[in-house]
C-alpha cells in the first residue's frame, strides 16, 4: 500500500506523480488560450505589417484598390488551405491540390467550349476534385500507402490529365454560358470580390466542423494518436479518406473561381499552389505530425503571405526573393511550434 501522509503534512506519492501536482493542475483561461495559440501571433505579425506598410506607402498600399487585389490574390490559396488543414490534422499531406486545381479547371473549360450550360460546367468541376480527392483517400486510408507517395502520384498524374484534355492550348472560348460563370469568380460584392466571400463562408462552415462536430473530434484523435482512435471506435479509414476528399472539393472550388476571374483555362493553372497552400496552413499553426491546426490559422497564414508578397513589391525589392521570405517564415512556424511543443510537455 503507498504511505499514508504523516502528521507533518507530507505529501503521498502514486508512483512517480504527486498528489499536489495533479490537483495544481487547472484548465487554460481563455486569455492563455489566445496567447498561447500560433494563429494569434500570426494575426499579430500581419497586424504590424499593415501598419508599417500603411505609413510607409500611405497612398498605395492602402488604397482601396490594392485591398481588393490582396484580399482577391489569397483567397483562392486559402479556399484550398482550409480544405488541406483536415488533411493535415490526420497526419498526412496532399501534394496534388494544384495539379487538381489545374485539371478542374481543364474540365470547366472543355464544358464551357463545348456548349454546356454553366451549373454543368460547375457540377462537373466540383465532381473532378472530389474524385480525385476519392482516389487519395481510398489508397491511403485503405490501402495504406503514404500519403506522400500518392498525391506525389497524383499531382503528375493530374497535371498530365489536364494537358491531354486541354491538347496543351489555352481555353478561352467559353461559349453562350461563358459570361455567367465568367461571373461567378470575377463578380464583386460589397466592395469585395466573390472569391473573398467565397473564402469566408468556407472558412467559418468548416471551422465549425473541425470545432463542434463529431467528425472534427475524429480528425484531431486521428492526428494525436491514429492507433488509440481507433481502439476507441473512430472509423479511421473513412475519416481520413473524407479528408482528402474534402482537399480535393476546395481545390475545386478554387479552380472554378480562379477559371471564371481570369476568362481562361489553362493545363499550368496551379503550378507550385501546393507548397504555398501547405506553407499558410503550417505558418498558421497546423502541425505536419497532426492534432492541430484550424481554418482561421489557415486563412490567416494565407493572408500574411499574401501580404509579404505585396509588401515586397511596394518596396521595390526583386520577386525573386519572396520564396525566401516565406521559407523563413515557414521554418520560423515550425521552430515556434516546437517551442510551444516543449512548454506544454
Amino acid at each position: 500500500m503507498p504511505p499514508e501522509n504523516d502528521a507533518g503534512g507530507s505529501h503521498r506519492d502514486i508512483g512517480d506523480v504527486r498528489i499536489e501536482d495533479v490537483v495544481s493542475i487547472k484548465e487554460q483561461t481563455a486569455f492563455e488560450k489566445l496567447i498561447s495559440s500560433q494563429a494569434f501571433w500570426v494575426t499579430v505579425a500581419l497586424a504590424v505589417i499593415i501598419a508599417v506598410m500603411s505609413y510607409l506607402q500611405p497612398d498605395v498600399f492602402s488604397s482601396e484598390a490594392n485591398f481588393y487585389n490582396m484580399t482577391r490574390n489569397f483567397s483562392y490559396i486559402g479556399i484550398m488551405a482550409v480544405g488541406m488543414v483536415a488533411v493535415i490534422i490526420t497526419g498526412g499531406i496532399d501534394l496534388s491540390v494544384g495539379s487538381i486545381m489545374g485539371v478542374t479547371g481543364v474540365v470547366c473549360g472543355v464544358l464551357l467550349e463545348g456548349g454546356n450550360a454553366w451549373y454543368v460546367a460547375v457540377v462537373g468541376g466540383l465532381l473532378t476534385g472530389m474524385f480525385a480527392g476519392f482516389i487519395n483517400g481510398l489508397l491511403i486510408a485503405y490501402a495504406g500507402l503514404s500519403a506522400f507517395v500518392v498525391t506525389l502520384g497524383m499531382m503528375s498524374f493530374g497535371r498530365s490529365i489536364a494537358i491531354v484534355l486541354s491538347q496543351n492550348r489555352m481555353i478561352y472560348d467559353f461559349g453562350p454560358d461563358g459570361p455567367a460563370f465568367k461571373i461567378i469568380g470575377g463578380g464583386q460584392m460589397l466592395g469585395l470580390s466573390n472569391i473573398f466571400w467565397a473564402l469566408i463562408i468556407l472558412a467559418v462552415v468548416i471551422g465549425v466542423i473541425l470545432r463542434f462536430t463529431t467528425w472534427g473530434r475524429h480528425l484531431y484523435a486521428i492526428g494525436g494518436n491514429e492507433q488509440a482512435a481507433r481502439l476507441t471506435g473512430v472509423p479511421v479509414n473513412r475519416v481520413k479518406a473524407q479528408a482528402y476528399i474534402l482537399s480535393g472539393l476546395t481545390a475545386a472550388i478554387a479552380a472554378i473561381l480562379v477559371v471564371g476571374w481570369q476568362g481562361s483555362a489553362i493545363n499550368a493553372l496551379g503550378t507550385t499552389y501546393e507548397l504555398r497552400v501547405i506553407a499558410s496552413t503550417v505558418i498558421g499553426g497546423a502541425n505536419l505530425m497532426g492534432g492541430e491546426g484550424g481554418a482561421y490559422g489557415a486563412v490567416i497564414g494565407a493572408a500574411l503571405l499574401e501580404v509579404i508578397r505585396n509588401s515586397l513589391l511596394m518596396q521595390g525589392i526583386d520577386s525573386n526573393w519572396q520564396g525566401a521570405f516565406v521559407g523563413v517564415f515557414i521554418v520560423l512556424a515550425v521552430l515556434l511550434e516546437k517551442i510551444r511543443g516543449r512548454k506544454r510537455a
